[in-house]
């Protein structure tokens, strides 16, 4: 049995699982470019910062509990850490998708550049880059904090979370991030339909010339244009949509 001071040790412990496996997989944190060492320090300074608030509902949980029933505690806290994380993680990835989409739409595929570890078109770290400096700006991660704490309301460490609410959880807002995205690229969507259907008409109705490299630089200036005047909209709109579900 566990009594006396380790308490409040196990209890602060309980709360880092979950912050910190959180932090791990949330956007913005959880970016290849960022040292693993500076995010498990951003995640032991948030559980110390949070521990007097959370210490409460945490230590019945480890108040003489059984050595067996700690392993069990330390993985539902770290799988309710992950549900959290990722869910905010899938709006930003739904993001990244679309606007693979968007690239390859409007011609710019080429040249790419590394991000997270991958090779995406150029365009795809400069809308992600600006979502995550908008999440940080507007002051979004701190509701992600406010979300952590009231998690603590909704899963206790006694209860935790199952395995098919916490799937569940994420299959739903994977339709929802992706809906949002969808909705942010539509011009996108729209002007790569017309475009390549009008450039495969073209090169039906004159195939000895070479229309998809003669049009390929009217496509990308239009593509362009088009991001200039939809981009800051572009942003905005996913900004409102991700902060309505942070504050839901």
């Amino acid at each position: 049995m566990i009594t006396g001071t380790s308490v409040s040790v196990l209890a602060a412990f309980l709360i880092f699982c979950r912050v910190g496996t959180c932090m791990m997989v949330a956007p913005g944190y959880s970016r290849a470019n960022i040292p693993t060492q500076v995010r498990l320090f951003l995640a032991v300074s948030v559980t110390l910062m949070l521990t007097p608030l959370l210490e409460a509902s945490v230590r019945p949980a480890v108040e003489g509990v059984a050595a067996s029933e700690l392993i069990r505690l330390i993985f539902s806290e770290l799988f309710v850490g992950l549900v959290i994380g990722l869910t905010a993680r899938m709006f930003f990835a739904a993001l990244e998708t679309m606007t693979t989409f968007v690239a390859s739409g409007i011609g710019l595929t080429m040249p790419s550049v590394v991000d997270d570890n991958e090779h995406v078109p150029a365009l795809v770290p400069l809308i992600t880059l600006t979502a995550t400096v908008v999440f940080f700006v507007t002051g979004q991660h701190w509701e992600l904090l406010r979300g952590l704490i009231g998690s603590y309301r909704i899963w206790l460490p006694a209860t935790g979370i199952s395995a098919e609410g916490g799937l569940a959880q994420l299959v739903d807002h994977l339709s929802q991030a992706f809906t949002l995205a969808l909705r942010v690229a539509s011009p996108f969507v729209v002007y790569a339909v017309i475009v390549n259907f009008a450039v495969g008409l073209a090169n039906k109705l004159t195939p000895s010339i070479p229309v998809y490299f003669i049009s390929l630089p009217f496509v990308l200036m239009g593509g362009l244009m088009l991001l200039y005047l939809s981009g800051r909209e572009m942003i905005l709109q996913f900004s409102i949509a991700f902060a309505a579900w942070l504050a839901g």
